[in-house]
């Protein structure tokens, strides 16, 4: 596996730019030191965040706040491309040529004004993309120290399977959840153990605190039950319970709240006890395990 430092606890930048909170340059600044103050060091992009915007607004305020490069890590992804008025498509597809992921490896360098990336992912499988094709881009990129390290995002175990016929993935970024158990049940995070895949998830919170129904108010009172006994909030319990996984599972929390960000570091410090850990997946099923 990668021997990069990343945070236990990743902080997601979809939401800081134009595609949520709209920060400014001074906000970003003040978000990038919260996350730093907290343990929080790795921030993961995509080139299409806030329509090919995001990259280049943090790049703006990582510029001018002076923090070290070494003390941060930087993810990006590529492949989508957006009906964008920064981009001449007329529909949106998946592109992962040579030269596209190359050309894009470097527009996120760019716009993020670093010379690096940390970790470049694929950010959705295509079905034209050709693994060979692939692998050439990828260690042009290595050769050259532009990406550090490899990795894909939303792709299943034969799809990782393929491109790891030419060339190695360390990383697969995942919808998972307490509220989205899949991966746990149809051998994906199986697989990611068994081939030395660290497993990263996006939406980690799932749909608890969006959606008000039966399976929500579970989760919630079974949170609720456990923020008070290890004395945290009950997003931290989520976490910690993803934290227990035994594939080291990195969580990309999404928020651009201040007070938020101060305090997700702590499940990384969290012991959850293993009947606990089973209570939530019962609140999250409905029924006991089999």
């Amino acid at each position: 596996m990668s021997k990069i430092p990343f945070s236990k606890i990743i902080a997601g930048t979809m939401t800081w730019g134009i595609w949520g909170r709209n920060c400014s340059t001074e906000q970003m600044i003040g978000l990038m030191n919260s996350c730093l103050e907290n343990g929080i060091s790795t921030f993961d992009h995509a080139d299409i965040y806030g329509g090919y915007t995001t990259e280049k607004d943090f790049g703006k305020a990582f510029s001018e706040s002076r923090i070290k490069r070494k003390d941060i890590q930087l993810i990006s992804k590529c492949g989508i491309q957006m009906i964008s008025e920064n981009r001449n498509n007329t529909i949106k597809h998946y592109s992962y040529s040579k030269d596209y992921i190359i050309a894009s490896a470097e527009q996120s360098l760019k716009n993020l004004q670093t010379d690096y990336l940390d970790l470049l992912l694929l950010h959705r499988p295509s079905p034209l993309m050709q693994a060979d094709e692939i692998a050439e881009a990828v260690e042009k990129l290595k050769t050259t120290g532009k990406i550090l390290d490899f990795g894909v995002s939303n792709f299943t175990p034969s799809q990782c399977n393929l491109i790891e016929t030419k060339t190695k993935i360390n990383y697969n970024q995942i919808e998972f959840s307490i509220t989205n158990l899949e991966p746990m049940l149809d051998g994906s995070l199986d697989h990611m153990q068994t081939n030395r895949i660290t497993p990263m998830c996006w939406s980690p919170l799932g749909t608890v605190f969006r959606k008000d129904d039966e399976q929500s108010q579970r989760i919630q009172k079974t949170a609720d039950e456990l923020a008070s006994k290890y004395e945290v909030a009950n997003d931290i319990i989520l976490l910690s319970w993803i934290l227990k996984h035994p594939a080291g599972i990195l969580p990309v929390c999404g928020t651009s709240d201040k007070n938020r960000l101060t305090n997700l570091m702590q499940a990384a410090s969290i012991e959850m006890e293993l009947e606990d850990w089973f209570s939530l997946w019962k609140a999250s099923t409905g029924k006991d395990v089999n």
